[in-house]
């Protein structure tokens, strides 16, 4: 009899943030704001707070420009100031070159014609960069052995733009550590600083059990961020203040999943579709009552219906989108119906009409469960107040359109799937494709249809002409029927390869978003190749014009970079491996616009 093989289930605090939190750097902590006034008793002995500050913070030290985080970057931190002070860049902010970003331009038309002679003989050819090239930014080693980047001229800085200071005691960067949204402004050290840097997951314990502390951060972001949410999801647009502040103020947030859902999709994606199914958490069942209006704020989730014991994906959702509006607008008009029929069957003298309708519909319950692929942030408006608010200020064709059970659809712009006549098209199996392989997170997936492709390359070769006779991607991936998903950067609404950057060298450029490496800041620390979870970074060693390697001073080792597809930003056709297939047999899809892609698989 062969035996079990056990192991140690892997437990929370396996990975520290930093092996430098010793228990003078704890205790230390623990009498700083806010840690002094919390209350150790709210924490149980396997999460204590002493345990969270050993293993979910770290202090870091910057000196005078460094810049701590990046308008635009998205995060898994927050900051608290130690001593010194740091300045947040008010808005317009900085310019792109001075956060360590490449600049955005386009080839001109000759430039574009040169590629097909003027590109390099050898493979990664790279030009040598300089501080002047960087536009006043250059990288330096912290003192906690990280590369930063820094501003050399802080005092033209700090005159030519807005800024406020936040000094000891002033924390940062929660929002967007709790939501996964992008950072809104760019914060640097005016002088040296100690920063204690605290990672998501020891925010949301101490969020879960300091209610000042949750309630610090909820009202932050009911201040900041929630009302322009509301506005500019359709349905709210129309409301007044009064009504969108009321909103605001009876709103629940709620998290679902794995903040680092790459990591577990990773070790995960070989497995059955029933086991990984299990391990996606539930936020509504089919067969509940709709007692809120779920809001996506960030992430994904998977809409599904059962199907004999089991169940079918009926579509995803991701940022922007809406769900269960089908059923609290049909039980509202159920219930003004019912109303209205009661009013009007009255005879007078509290008697029932023998003409009054009987039979009013019964209340409908959710149609389909909600799960949450991987994470995702949610707002939970609740019923009372859709139906106090929303529902009266709409039209009958608003609600006709709000109420369509069978469709589920929200008429919202980023609503994902909206349209069920477009969206039946696509197979069944090619959305079940999508969704367990998370090909729904690309706004630049690349399809390739093998029934019309003859390999001819001439993708391939475009693409290495477009980029100094490099190809960025790899004509091969996993496969659907004839349908093939190239090994090509996606350009993700939620890029996980951007976390963890040192020097902010990868980042979605101002034009369109798109997710692209700056040369001049990459240290070749492998983070974002890493981190892809569809493998679409390579780590490349880079040459000079001669066809040597590029080699450090110290190590004498070669140069290593990241490189993937950067969607030919700076091509004056875009996408240079969607122009040049002579089939159509090749496709750059935004997986956010199922329309459009049931529209090309069903040509």
């Amino acid at each position: 009899m062969v035996e079990a093989v056990t192991i140690q289930r892997p437990r929370r605090w396996d990975a520290r943030f930093s092996e430098d939190m010793d228990n003078a750097a704890v205790d230390r902590v623990l009498k700083l704001e806010p840690f002094r006034d919390m209350d150790h008793d709210r924490f149980p002995d396997t999460l204590s707070l002493a345990g969270i500050v050993s293993n979910d913070t770290r202090i870091v030290r910057f000196q005078d420009g460094d810049i701590v985080m990046r308008e635009g970057d998205y995060g898994n931190s927050a900051f608290l100031v130690i001593s010194g002070q740091v300045r947040v860049v008010l808005p317009p902010g900085l310019p792109e070159t001075m956060l360590g970003r490449a600049p955005s331009e386009k080839k001109s038309l000759l430039q574009a014609v040169a590629q097909l002679w003027r590109n390099p003989p050898y493979p990664e050819v790279r030009d040598s960069y300089t501080a002047e090239e960087n536009k006043g930014t250059a990288s330096r080693i912290g003192g906690d052995q990280e590369a930063r980047i820094f501003i050399q001229d802080v005092p033209t800085v700090l005159n030519e733009h807005r800024t406020a200071t936040l000094g000891a005691g002033d924390m940062f960067g929660e929002i967007a550590a709790l939501g996964r949204s992008q950072r809104t402004a760019t914060v640097l050290s005016d002088g040296p600083a100690e920063l204690l840097e605290i990672r998501w997951q020891g925010l949301r314990d101490i969020r879960r059990r300091v209610d000042d502390f949750r309630k610090h951060v909820d009202r932050l972001y009911r201040e900041r961020s929630l009302a322009s949410h509301l506005q500019a999801t359709p349905m709210f647009q129309h409301l007044d203040q009064e009504a969108i502040n009321r909103i605001v103020d009876e709103t629940l947030f709620e998290t679902y999943g794995d903040f680092d859902w790459h990591t577990q999709y990773q070790r995960s994606r070989d497995e059955s579709f029933n086991s990984r199914l299990a391990s996606e958490p539930t936020i509504v069942a089919e067969g509940d009552y709709p007692d809120g209006l779920l809001l996506v704020r960030a992430g994904f989730a998977r809409v599904s219906q059962g199907v004999n014991n089991g169940h079918r994906t009926v579509r995803y959702i991701g940022r922007g989108a809406v769900f269960g509006m089908a059923e609290i607008v049909h039980n509202w008009r159920q219930d003004v119906s019912r109303r209205n029929s009661d009013t009007d069957g009255d005879d007078g003298d509290g008697a029932q009409s023998q003409s009054a309708p009987t039979d009013h519909g019964s209340t409908k319950t959710l149609q389909t469960t909600l799960r949450a692929l991987g994470y995702v942030d949610i707002l939970r408006v609740p019923t009372t107040v859709i139906e106090e608010l929303v529902l009266p200020t709409l039209s009958d064709e608003e609600l006709a359109l709000y109420g369509h059970l069978d469709e589920q659809a929200e008429t919202s712009d980023t609503f994902i799937g909206a349209n069920t006549t477009d969206h039946s098209m696509i197979d069944p199996g090619m959305l079940e494709f999508l969704v367990e392989h998370r090909y729904i997170n690309g706004t630049a997936t690349m399809l390739i249809d093998l029934d019309r492709c003859v390999r001819c390359d001439e993708c391939a070769v475009a693409c290495s002409r477009a980029h100094d006779n490099n190809p960025r991607f790899n004509r091969h991936g996993r496969r659907h029927d004839h349908y093939m998903v190239a090994n090509a950067c996606m350009h993700c609404m939620d890029p996980v390869c951007m976390i963890g950057c040192p020097t902010g060298a990868i980042h979605r450029a101002s034009p369109g978003g798109q997710v692209v490496i700056n040369d001049a800041t990459c240290i070749g620390c492998a983070t974002c190749a890493n981190s892809c979870p569809y493998d679409n970074i390579r780590m490349v060693e880079v040459r000079g014009g001669n066809g040597t390697f590029i080699r450090d001073t110290v190590t004498n080792a070669p140069i290593v970079k990241a490189t993937k597809c950067d969607l030919c930003m700076d091509q004056l056709g875009g996408p240079a491996c969607e122009r040049a297939c002579p089939h159509d047999a090749l496709k750059r899809v935004d997986m956010q616009d199922l329309t459009d892609l049931g529209r090309w698989l069903n040509r």
